[in-house]
């Protein structure tokens, strides 16, 4: 098998597990845009034109409750936000790449694609460009299939089972990929236990507050482990 089949192989692959707790995300997405009234098109259109959960949610959430769309936007743009961080994260192993990447690669990256890509930063270019293709491009596919999926059933679904609770727990999955030390590990916990709790707060901010809970939490935990 040529390296660059096996890097897309093991892009798929690395993918595929990192998918699983997107499921129920898609299936609340799917079940905001039923209770918008939206036009069914319209709201799984975002799946592929915004490609970001947390964005499509906080954006159909919004605009479905009256919200006007300058304000929609620029919350989701907020939501987003962490895509400036991620981008100068990859921005030197991006510099390698061809032009066309350049400019492709940054519509593909979402959470997941992020977390596999920085454990990727050493491979040759055409490695890592041909796994982040393939991690991205099944993320993509799939992501477009589960909403479409989420609009047929979402609206069936009981509101009991708190689907989601899959956004925190997608987050923990994220964020295990990192840890190497157990400041770490508080960060993660910390930060999911705080999104999970603060999830009812509006526009998404949940997730901003256990983000930064969370970093502080490893950042004591940090300072406690080097005295």
């Amino acid at each position: 098998m040529s390296v660059v089949r096996a890097a897309a192989r093991r892009g798929v692959i690395d993918a595929l597990p990192l998918f699983v707790p997107a499921i129920p995300f898609g299936l609340v997405i799917g079940l905001a845009i039923t209770n918008t009234g939206m036009n069914p098109f319209v709201g799984w259109s975002g799946s592929w034109l915004i490609f970001g959960g947390a964005a499509q949610l906080t954006l159909i959430t919004l605009l479905g409750g009256g919200v006007a769309v300058a304000a929609a936007v620029g919350t989701a743009l907020v939501v987003n936000a962490r895509h400036l961080m991620y981008s100068a994260a990859l921005a030197p192993t991006f510099q390698r790449q061809p032009r066309w990447f350049r400019w492709f690669g940054p519509y593909l990256l979402v959470d997941q694609l992020f977390a596999l890509a920085t454990i990727r930063l050493e491979d040759e270019p055409d490695s890592f460009r041909t796994y982040y293709l393939a991690a991205g491009a099944l993320f993509w596919i799939l992501w477009s299939v589960v909403v479409a999926v989420g609009l047929l059933l979402g609206p069936v679904v009981p509101e009991e089972w708190n689907l989601e609770f899959a956004i925190p727990i997608l987050f923990i999955g994220l964020l295990v990929l990192g840890i190497e030390h157990w400041p770490e590990l508080v960060a993660a916990l910390v930060g999911a236990g705080v999104t999970y709790l603060a999830a009812g707060l509006p526009s998404r901010t949940g997730l901003l507050v256990g983000a930064f809970v969370g970093m502080i939490a490893g950042f004591v935990a940090e300072r406690i482990r080097r005295e």
